[in-house]
């Protein structure tokens, strides 16, 4: 396995990330929460840029994979800013992002902060403001008393050990929330969802096409996809999908 580079930030922290040149726009993958660029979609379409000519990006957050801090430190303002770091300092012009699940929220942000930095945007099971909607929200009384009490609540995990969720993610969630004001997309942008996805339910994909704004947005639900979205035909759906907004960035058509 190749080692990965590092991007030291100035906020100290020390991104890992694998890099591929090629032409532009290039392809930023954007992962999921407790996720890592190693997953099948990145290293997939990695994959794929290189067999396509096309430049390519992938990386950890900090607190993610084989980036520094720990996870329980981090919260989504961090990994918006990590991913902001990366734009600026690793990749030239505007570029396309794939944002998976958290990483939709992700991408979300990056494109209301650096739009001139976005020239289009796919989105996998992409979960905007989940730390309120779905995790606060979903938490019994119990829950928040011990979160609010003890700076933290465990949750059970279908990938592994539980997950901890900090108060400072909770509270820090609330000021990156981009479902309750204006949210400007004016670019390619292609949202793909699972109906069988039992991590974020298609609702959240139809509220999000419902609440953007944009002169060319899509929606694709997939029978019976999960929120892996991994399959040999997800895995072609996402290939064709950036594809699609790569051609449609530089004005051509379907």
């Amino acid at each position: 396995m190749i080692a990965p580079r590092y991007l030291k930030t100035s906020a100290g922290r020390k991104l890992a990330y694998h890099k591929t040149d090629g032409s532009a726009p290039g392809v930023v993958f954007l992962g999921g929460f407790k996720s890592d660029m190693d997953g099948t979609k990145a290293v997939h379409l990695q994959e794929w840029a290189r067999r396509t000519g096309r430049a390519f990006l992938r990386f950890d957050y900090s607190g993610h994979g084989q980036s520094s801090e720990k996870f329980t430190d981090g919260c989504i303002g961090d990994w918006a800013a990590d991913a902001a770091a990366v734009l600026e300092a690793l990749t030239d012009g505007p570029q396309i992002l794939v944002g998976s699940s958290m990483g939709g929220w992700i991408s979300l942000l990056t494109a209301r902060a650096m739009p001139g930095r976005v020239a289009g945007l796919v989105t996998i099971a992409a979960a905007p403001d989940f730390t309120e909607d779905s995790m606060w929200a979903g938490f019994d009384a119990d829950q928040k008393a011990e979160l609010m009490e003890k700076g933290q609540v465990a949750l059970p995990s279908e990938y592994g050990e539980p997950y901890i969720i900090t108060r400072k993610l909770i509270e820090d969630g609330r000021n990156q929330l981009v479902l309750r004001d204006p949210l400007e997309l004016p670019f390619p942008v292609r949202f793909l969802q699972g109906t069988s996805d039992e991590d974020v339910d298609k609702s959240v994909a139809l509220r999000l096409l419902d609440h953007a704004q944009g002169p060319d947005m899509r929606l694709t639900l997939v029978d019976g996809a999960d929120h892996r979205f991994s399959d040999p035909d997800c895995l072609g759906l996402i290939e064709a999908s950036v594809e699609e907004v790569i051609a449609r960035a530089a004005g051509g058509t379907d």
